[in-house]
């Protein structure tokens, strides 16, 4: 059972143009920075991140902003996904487990 959109995440390379327009246009709140790697939060806790392409472990971000659904039950969610033949990509994380769409992008479903 998918409950909303529980993440957002940006691979670029204008990652620090990116992450600017986010703190000092679009006003979100800036709560880690590291090199080539932000991370803001939204009012209801949710996140979105900006990865810079020279960040490790997100390659296969290659199709532009990636888009978490938030389920209620992640290993079931991910069951239901491999039953029906999606592409996984990679190993799971604690809370998320990446795919790809029938359209080619990259999503995540992420635990609520």
């Amino acid at each position: 059972e998918i409950t909303g959109l529980g993440w957002c995440g940006t691979r670029t390379a204008h990652a620090s143009e990116l992450a600017h327009f986010y703190e000092h246009v679009l006003g979100l709140n800036l709560v880690l920075a590291e090199p080539d790697f932000w991370v803001f939060e939204l009012p209801d806790g949710r996140h979105v991140e900006v990865f810079g392409i020279n960040y490790t472990g997100r390659e296969h971000f290659d199709t532009g902003p990636v888009i978490g659904f938030a389920a209620r039950d992640l290993p079931t969610a991910v069951s239901e996904l491999q039953a029906a033949g999606v592409e996984l990509l990679g190993e799971a994380g604690p809370t998320w487990q990446h795919f790809r769409g029938p359209d080619g992008n990259v999503y995540e479903i992420v635990a609520s």
